[in-house]
């Protein structure tokens, strides 16, 4: 594919990736701390803890790969801890229901996001195995959402709706700040 004006120059855009991809990570582990804040001793619990393990090992992939590629973090990480935290347990706040909705829309963006990145690393093999491995997880955590009723979350619609467009553009802002 070759480059329009204006796309960014190959080593930016994997700084890019990486960088937001670490950003995500990080704001998914925040999410899923506020769920357990909220949803600790419910049974719920071991589903989001299962989860947000997972999410910590792809962190954990993320930023090794940022130091070893001497990639900088997004400058919007103070955002992203106290945002993610906040949606998570304001989503849990509202039900175990309306937590596993969040869950559900923030990984249907982050498989559609993931999916664009592997579609163009095939050069870069520790990268896309990153990118990989984690889109595979999220996947499953989309489809756990589903399976726990995320679909009967009050409000279903409007909640997932604002949760994918606060998504996308956490996406947009951190390959770029």
């Amino acid at each position: 594919m070759s480059r329009l004006p204006g796309d960014p120059e190959p080593g930016e855009a994997m700084r890019r990736m990486i960088r937001v991809d670490q950003a995500g990570e990080y704001g998914a582990r925040r999410i899923y701390a506020g769920q357990l804040a909220v949803l600790r001793g419910t049974p719920a619990e071991a589903k989001i803890r299962h989860m947000a393990d997972q999410e910590n090992r792809h962190l954990d992939m993320f930023e090794k790969l940022m130091v070893e590629r001497r990639v900088r973090p997004t400058l919007l990480g103070p955002l992203w801890h106290v945002a993610g935290f906040a949606l998570g347990a304001a989503t849990a706040l509202m039900g175990e229901k309306a937590a596993m909705a969040c869950t559900e829309a923030v990984e249907e963006v982050i498989d559609e996001h993931y999916g664009r990145q592997s579609a163009v690393l095939d050069g870069d093999t520790a990268l896309k195995s990153a990118v990989d491995e984690s889109r595979a997880d999220e996947i499953q955590h989309r489809d756990t959402a589903r399976a726990s009723g995320a679909h009967e979350a009050p409000g279903y619609e409007v909640l997932t709706t604002v949760v994918k467009r606060a998504s996308k553009l956490a996406i947009w802002l951190s390959e770029r700040v």
